[in-house]
């Protein structure tokens, strides 16, 4: 009973191996997967590793083929020189006169006649065996012309010779002393199985033997191998040595900035005074000292930010109920006062109308300074949906042709067939919209107002372009600023607030697009917004010339019309003289 309930426990523990093996592997997977991610010593040590080892190999490979292909080649060289002078010999030996020139036969598996160098071809190849020198350098089969039995030396096999060789030198003709040579395993009586490699050189002699020097590389082949061994040591040894010397360099640089990684989180947990240890001038301290420097310089700003955040929050909050509730009121009170008008006197019921046209543009001032404190605060938010670009400015048309007929402003639209898709925030589109018709119509002098709508791959714009005075050179950029008129003894003819610009910039920078205006005297201006297609994406071109297109024609015109006087007066010229 003993050895059951020994049996027992072990056997538990034994299916408990397997599951602790996958529990320790996801483990180390898990580890190595962080310190992967985390470490960029690491990885910049494995990328050298690789890089290195792929270089080493590449090199080891293009050097190892050098060497064999030379080795090789002057193998063959030599081989072809030996067999030269070898057929030499086997012609004197073997004396046409005395050997009738037969013709060969087309058989390729010939068996080796035992010799006792008795024959002629047996005698020619027990002296050309000697020429091979002990222990022999080369082996040699001669095939005759009669087709008898192939002779060969030692104990080499004659189906170690190539077919294709064989063919090409049965065919060749008796006095041509070009020879033969080909790749092939040389096979021996005591060794059948165990081919070795071996060069092959053939050729004829007159009277039509065929004679073959059979080149073991077995040297060559244990030289090269050794090369080989020799080079992938030495490779792994300076792959090995190119990871640690890149394991130092890199760790010099990157303990300064595991340091500066460590410090900027807690910077950024809210420790505003961490700061570094500047040591040295090299460029590792000067990036500490900049560092300290940009963090006493955050947490001023950020102090000041905060400081004027809570106010103008504060002063927000104090517009809201101190502005609104009163305005309420008068507002109340002066649309009673509009409703009686009727039973005023003349000068009454005018002073009636200014007072609800003055408290609406102050409804209006007022609405834009609350959202401009919005975006001072850095508390504007947008609300997207994916929207057709043509249909907002369809609707900012819409809202704009009373004003455009009462200043007898005609609106042209050149809207694409295909639909504009973006995600923007409609509302404030639609307002950047209104606010350049606006402005479009209130300087554009009675004239054509043109909208034209672009889109590409990555971005939609619209350019509103006008026909009236235009704009000096510099004051493209200060007309968004607040408040701000190209001629401050002009009124507003329209009623505006003079923050509608300044707000549809605001608006076109929280999409991460752009609102430019280009303008010149006398050429009218023109303003182009341009926003990406997708929320968040960056925009990089826009599909809608800022210049228009009809502008730049003038000036090419221009550049080349001076020309135009004086060709026609050399051409007058030569008219006369002739």
């Amino acid at each position: 009973m003993t050895p059951p309930e020994k049996t027992v426990p072990w056997r538990r523990r034994a299916r408990k191996i397997p599951r602790a093996l996958r529990r320790g592997a996801r483990r180390v997977v898990g580890a190595v997967r962080r310190r992967w991610r985390r470490s960029l010593q690491l990885r910049v040590v494995a990328s050298t590793l690789l890089i290195s080892a792929a270089v080493v190999a590449v090199l080891g490979f293009f050097l190892m083929q050098q060497i064999t292909l030379g080795t090789l080649d002057a193998r063959k060289k030599a081989a072809v020189a030996d067999a030269a002078a070898d057929r030499q010999e086997a012609q004197r030996l073997l004396d046409p006169q005395a050997q009738p020139e037969s013709a060969p036969q087309p058989g390729t598996g010939v068996e080796v006649k035992p010799r006792k160098c008795t024959l002629p071809v047996e005698r020619a190849v027990c002296t050309l065996a000697q020429r091979a020198g002990v222990p022999a350098r080369y082996e040699i089969i001669i095939i005759p012309a009669d087709g008898s039995p192939a002779m060969a030396s030692n104990s080499i096999l004659a189906s170690s010779i190539p077919p294709g060789l064989m063919r090409q030198v049965r065919s060749a003709p008796n006095d041509e002393p070009r020879p033969y040579s080909q790749a092939a395993q040389l096979r021996y009586i005591h060794q059948p199985g165990k081919p070795v490699p071996g060069w092959v050189v053939g050729g004829k002699i007159e009277g039509g033997h065929q004679i073959y020097h059979l080149f073991p590389l077995v040297e060559e082949e244990e030289a090269l191998s050794f090369v080989s061994r020799v080079l992938i040591a030495v490779g792994a040894a300076l792959v090995l040595l190119l990871a640690a010397i890149a394991s130092l360099v890199t760790r010099q640089v990157v303990t300064p900035v595991r340091l500066a990684r460590q410090a900027a989180e807690r910077l950024a947990s809210g420790r505003l005074e961490e700061r570094l240890r500047v040591r040295g001038e090299d460029d590792l301290a000067r990036l500490a000292a900049s560092f300290n420097q940009m963090a006493g310089n955050l947490a001023l700003k950020i102090t000041q930010l905060e400081e004027l955040s809570q106010v103008q929050r504060q002063f927000v909050s104090d517009v809201s109920h101190e502005l609104r509730t009163p305005l309420t009121t008068v507002r109340m009170a002066a649309d009673l006062i509009y409703d009686e008008r009727e039973s005023f006197d003349p000068a009454l019921a005018r002073s009636a109308e200014l007072l609800q046209n003055q408290l609406e543009r102050f409804e209006s001032l007022l609405a834009d300074l609350l959202e401009i404190s919005r975006y001072d605060a850095g508390a504007a938010t947008l609300d997207t949906d994916p929207v057709d670009v043509r249909d907002l400015v369809l609707r900012a048309v819409g809202h704009s042709e009373a004003l455009a007929e009462r200043h007898s402003t005609k609106l042209v639209l050149r809207l694409p067939s295909e639909p504009c898709m973006a995600e923007v925030d409609g509302r404030r589109v639609e307002r950047i919209l209104r606010n350049l018709l606006f402005n479009a119509i209130e300087h554009g002098e009675g004239r054509d107002i043109v909208v034209t709508v672009g889109a590409d791959r990555d971005a939609v714009a619209v350019a509103v372009r006008d026909h009236g005075v235009g704009l000096k050179p510099g004051e493209e950029n200060l007309v968004f600023d607040r408040f701000w008129r190209a001629d401050p003894a002009r009124t507003r003819t329209i009623g505006g607030t003079g923050l509608g610009l300044a707000i549809s910039r605001e608006d076109a920078m929280l999409h991460g697009g752009w609102l430019q205006a280009w303008g010149m005297p006398g050429e009218g201006s023109q303003f182009r917004l341009s926003l990406p297609r997708q929320k968040g994406a960056e925009l990089r071109g826009s599909p809608l010339p800022l210049v228009p297109p009809e502008v730049e024609m003038r000036r090419a015109w221009r550049a080349i019309a001076p020309v135009a006087p004086e060709t026609a007066e050399v051409g007058t010229g030569a008219s006369d003289g002739q």
